[in-house]
């Protein structure tokens, strides 16, 4: 079992920065996947990014180069930079866990992948 708990949401306006945060506990270790995830209002739940190591990130095409993923394994913990924040970033940022597809890929396409999730944390972004 592994537990996420997510934090650093926020309002903020247009054009303003966030960081958030999850703490994973439990049994994390060996090759896992970290991602965020977002399920905006009336929308669907979304990927945003995800990493297996520095190298290996991925990212949705709305946030490239506004958004920064990283992780502190020895921390156990994920983060998100978000930059020039959009009023479309809004909604519930949910953090999820799960072992890597074929050992070497972290989807933010296949949410199945991800077997444990976060509550969330909530993010408002005004014009």
């Amino acid at each position: 079992q592994v537990q996420l708990v997510e934090s650093g949401g926020g309002s903020v306006q247009a054009g303003g920065s966030l960081r958030l945060s999850c703490a994973a506990s439990g049994s994390t270790s060996g090759r896992n996947c970290l991602a965020w995830f977002r399920q905006g209002p009336g929308k669907e739940r979304e990927g945003v990014a995800s990493i297996l190591t520095p190298d290996d990130t991925s990212y949705a095409d709305s946030v490239k180069g506004r958004f920064t993923i990283s992780r502190d394994d020895s921390k156990k913990s994920l983060y998100l930079q978000m930059t020039s924040l959009k009023p479309e970033d809004t909604g519930t940022y949910l953090c999820a866990f799960g072992r890597p597809l074929f050992n070497a890929i972290c989807s933010i396409v296949a949410d199945e992948q991800y077997n444990f999730w976060g509550q969330g944390t909530q993010v408002t972004v005004s014009s």
